[in-house]
C-alpha cells in the first residue's frame, strides 16, 4: 500500500478550499483518505496553511511520499512554525 500526501478540494465552485490528506497513491482524488492532517485556503491572507507536523512527520516515517505541492507547503510551514514559539 503505497501512500501520498497530496491536496483534496472540498471547496464550491469559484471558491476552492482544500485539506492535507494521507491517501492511497492509486485512489481518487477527493476519495476517502486514511486521515486528515491540515487544511489550505487560498483566497486568504497570511496563515492559509494549518498542518499538524507531528502527524505529518509520522507518516514521512511510514514511508508516505508528499506531492511537490505539498512537499513545499510543508518546507513553508516548518519555517514558519519556529518564528511562531519564539515570539510568544
Amino acid at each position: 500500500m503505497a501512500l501520498k500526501i497530496r491536496l483534496t478540494r472540498i471547496g464550491t465552485t469559484h471558491q476552492p478550499h482544500y485539506r492535507f490528506v494521507i491517501a492511497e497513491a492509486r485512489s481518487r482524488r477527493d476519495g476517502d483518505p486514511v486521515e486528515v492532517v491540515g487544511t489550505y485556503d487560498p483566497r486568504l491572507k497570511g496563515a492559509t496553511v494549518k498542518l499538524k507536523l507531528d502527524r505529518v512527520d509520522y507518516w514521512l516515517g511510514k514511508g508516505a511520499k508528499p506531492t511537490d505541492t505539498v512537499h513545499a507547503m510543508i518546507k513553508k510551514a516548518r519555517r514558519a512554525t519556529p518564528a511562531a514559539t519564539t515570539a510568544a
